[in-house]
């Protein structure tokens, strides 16, 4: 009886710990890893990239049945899955943390679930967990796990909804079987929970129903019980973090603090042959660029074939995404958002200290760069990963006017990184907190 109430007290500790009010400060502390990491790589890996049609939706709408989908399980193989390979791959790109589908909407698990049959250890050719191997690859990297897990599930006999135009039951008039579903879906969270441990929880599939039928307050405080440092997103029905806007560039900052674009590199969240509506280095790289210069994160997806392999159009993109961002470091990592765009026409951030000025350069500079309304004196101007210096000067500023004039910035052509350049301006005293960065 001893030994189960010393086990049983640590537990009800966290337990009241995860669950306290949490203060503002010990909300950014939290926070802070994922304000630093800038960038995330998102993988939809499943059996829809057997076919390589729309992952869970192609069979939702009615574009195959949901008998033909489910035959990818037999395709599945992952016969060249290496994780190793991922993660060295992921972390060349630059990114400081990753996140992958544990599983979609057709219910399909990556990992040996033992709440139910449909997942590929028992259902595919591939016969094994895939998420264990992965996790500890990402970790050796020391970079941040993070895990996809879709809320709903139209594979689950207990879930209401199945396709667009049929559902199973009215969720109202069957509570019994609903809370059946929901005991499922919470035995998948204890299993993660326990075995992976998530830095993050990225859920999906939570618009079908409310906050209240989805247990979305106790799914949260069971999170922080297993982990009070996890990090939720927004789809959570108003319990999570950090908003995920979607392939979407906000054009102004969001009101949130901490904020992430999930995008694909085509028009696919997962592999699809056909789609050759790749995103060139240059355009991923800008979007980037826009990202952090509003204060925020970018979730950039990649999508595996069956075998495990990664498409090479996406291989190049992360390689020349890595070559830019260990050339960039100092003007990416740990920053904050930048200046306003009456300031600089262009995507900039600050250091932490607010001393340091980077701006990004994403088009060749017809005559100089400029700056304007920044009263701030500049010490000193260079590009950044060369260390060239730069020559600037000020106009429009008299010595008895309080106006911040003009900055105007030499760039020479011979000093432009191929996709974006960065400058960084030292400056005498730090930029003021105006805009709530």
């Amino acid at each position: 009886m001893k030994k189960i109430k010393s086990l049983i007290l640590p537990l009800l500790l966290v337990s009241l710990v995860a669950n306290a009010q949490e203060t503002p400060e010990q909300k950014a502390a939290r926070m802070q890893w994922f304000s630093d990491a800038k960038l995330g790589i998102f993988i939809h890996y499943g059996i829809y990239a057997v076919n390589g049609i729309g992952e869970s939706w192609s069979f939702h709408n009615g574009q195959i049945s949901y008998e033909n989908y489910m035959k990818q399980l037999n395709g599945f193989t992952a016969k060249k899955y290496d994780p190793v390979a991922w993660a060295d791959l992921i972390a060349e790109s630059g990114a400081k943390y990753t996140v992958i589908t544990s599983k979609h909407h057709d219910g399909v698990a990556l990992y040996d679930t033992k709440m139910s049959d449909l997942n590929v250890v028992k259902k595919t050719p591939a016969k094994r967990d895939l998420l264990t191997p992965f996790y500890k690859a990402i970790r050796e990297k020391g970079l941040k796990a993070g895990l996809y897990f879709s809320l709903l599930d139209w594979s689950q006999p207990d879930y209401p909804n199945f396709l667009k135009n049929k559902i199973r039951y009215e969720y109202k008039n069957d509570t019994l079987r609903w809370n059946k579903y929901l005991t499922f879906m919470n035995g998948q969270l204890d299993e993660i929970a326990t075995r992976f441990n998530p830095d993050l929880w990225w859920f999906d599939g939570d618009w079908e129903f409310g906050p209240e039928q989805w247990k979305a307050k106790q799914i949260r405080e069971k999170l922080l019980t297993y982990n009070p440092n996890t990090i939720i997103n927004s789809r959570l029905q108003g319990y999570g973090d950090y908003d995920t806007p979607e392939n979407g560039v906000p054009i102004y900052r969001p009101k949130s603090p901490w904020w992430e674009l999930c995008m694909t590199m085509n028009d696919s969240w997962g592999y699809q042959p056909t789609d050759k509506n790749y995103k060139t280095p240059n355009q991923v790289i800008r979007i980037f660029a826009d990202c952090i210069g509003l204060g925020g994160n970018l979730l950039l997806d990649i999508g595996p074939k069956a075998d495990g392999t990664i498409p090479e159009e996406q291989v190049a993109i992360l390689k020349e995404l890595g070559r830019w961002t260990t050339k960039h470091s100092e003007a990416i990592y740990g920053t904050v958002a930048g200046i306003p765009r009456e300031w600089y026409a262009g995507p900039s951030t600050l250091s932490k200290d607010r001393k340091k000025l980077y701006l990004f350069i994403d088009s060749k500079p017809i005559g100089q760069l400029v700056v304007k309304g920044m009263p701030n004196k500049v010490v000193s101007a260079w590009v950044v990963g060369k260390g060239n210096p730069l020559n600037f000067n000020v106009m429009m500023k008299p010595w008895w006017s309080s106006n911040p004039g003009l900055l105007y910035i030499d760039v020479p052509e011979d000093l432009l990184d191929e996709q974006v350049t960065v400058i960084c301006l030292s400056l005498e005293t730090p930029v003021q907190e105006l805009f709530g960065n």
